[in-house]
């Protein structure tokens, strides 16, 4: 997030209760360093964690705990609180919070601003892993993904990691900038949304063939370039399906994210995905894989390593571009290269059938990393050279050129 991005933004925060309240402290504190005004709700949960005088330190305004708070109410605080801010972020969202929100409960501070904002809701959810895998809260994620009207639920998270509790799994809040990151896309596309109605299919990340139950073939593919992309289309209003292998990121806020782990099951995710307008195809996908996975581990051996017979996984790229009824309008490819790049990659773009290939050279400082330079090649011959930049811009000027090919005449 850079400095100055959320100027003029308004945030409204509200803290539920649970250890990752503390993390809110740190949300505030990088929200007012990209320009955002910030105001506080502390729920009698928060206040278990952190204190109001901390969060009014940081915010620069009092926080707000009491649904009838004398000074509050006369003027209809939670109203006027509610119609104050450009988006509502709720950080740490617990199992209760979301729970009133999905149900129309208004029995608090917190609750009832939710019911009566007509703002974006960011939510960061936060729990024991058992709770966050409860049918009784999927149903209520649910039922708030499926509310018509307004500008409707948002969520950043949960991450997988292990909880303060103990056990691990899915229900750690994200990280304060990744929270960040999710109120910049939902804020930067509200105004402008050239992509309502299309839908775009994303794929991301390493694929991780098994060759036993603890080793496999994989790759350094960190994903990141995939999920940026995933949630630059999702901001100019696609609705994305992110197809993921194997890695440590959180869903960018309105991508549905598919998670798998082979080539196989990626080809099959992609093939249940369609129909779609879109297709942007940055997963590193394994070329083999082995024949036979053994069914336990393969141990060291007087006679050396084992030989592994290997065979070619499915191209998954160059299936979509066959032309087919369940073509995308718009196939775009990656090419990841460490010599010849721009040989190499009109060499795939012709050999792929796919319609647009990105080439990007790995060679140096590009895996895992936080910027990227790459070539956009277009299978009518145009080709524009991008300067290194942060994935997440390299992700929104690709998303931008889509919004434009398909405001084009045809």
């Amino acid at each position: 997030m850079s400095t100055g991005a959320l100027n003029g933004r308004r945030i409204l925060l509200i803290v539920g209760g649970g250890i990752a309240a503390y993390k809110a402290l740190e949300l505030v504190r990088l929200i007012r360093k990209a320009g955002g005004e910030v105001r506080a709700i502390l729920t009698a949960g928060g206040a278990a964690f952190v204190t109001p005088l901390s969060l009014a330190a940081l915010t620069g305004h009092p926080v707000r705990e009491g649904l009838f708070a004398p000074d509050d109410e006369t003027a209809m605080g939670h109203i006027e609180l509610s119609r104050w801010a450009d988006l509502v972020v709720v950080a740490p969202a617990t199992a209760g919070l979301i729970a009133k929100a999905a149900n129309g409960m208004a029995d608090d501070l917190a609750s009832t601003t939710l019911l009566a904002t007509d703002k974006p809701v960011l939510m960061a959810p936060a729990m024991n892993v058992r709770m966050w895998l409860h049918p009784a809260v999927a149903a209520n994620v649910a039922r708030l993904d499926g509310f018509d009207g307004g500008t409707g639920f948002h969520w950043v998270g949960p991450d997988e990691g292990e909880m303060a509790c103990g056990e691990f799994g899915p229900g750690r809040m994200a990280q304060p900038a990744a929270i960040l990151d999710a109120a910049e896309t939902l804020l930067s596309g509200a105004a402008d949304q050239p992509l309502r109605g299309r839908r775009a299919l994303v794929t991301a990340g390493p694929t991780f063939e098994a060759v036993d139950p603890v080793r496999g073939l994989t790759n350094r593919s960190s994903g990141k370039q995939g999920y940026a992309i995933a949630g630059a289309l999702a901001a100019l209003g696609a609705e994305v399906t992110l197809v993921s292998g194997p890695v440590a990121l959180t869903a960018p806020p309105g991508v549905t994210r598919v998670a798998v782990e082979s080539a196989l099951q990626m080809q099959a995710a992609v093939q249940a995905a369609l129909p779609a307008d879109i297709a942007v195809l940055t997963a590193a996908v394994a070329d083999w894989r082995v024949d036979a996975v053994a069914s336990g581990k393969i141990k060291k051996a007087p006679d050396g390593p084992p030989t592994l017979r290997l065979i070619e996984n499915p191209d998954i790229l160059a299936g979509l571009s066959a032309a087919g009824p369940d073509r995308p309008a718009l196939v775009v490819g990656f090419a990841a290269e460490t010599e010849n790049l721009i040989e190499n990659a009109r060499a795939k773009l012709s050999r792929k059938g796919c319609d647009w290939i990105v080439a990007n050279d790995v060679s140096d400082d590009v895996f895992g990393a936080e910027g990227n330079a790459v070539t956009l090649i277009e299978r009518s011959g145009g080709e524009e050279a991008w300067p290194r930049q942060s994935k997440a811009a390299v992700a929104r000027a690709l998303a931008v050129r889509i919004a434009d090919h398909f405001k084009a005449p045809a």
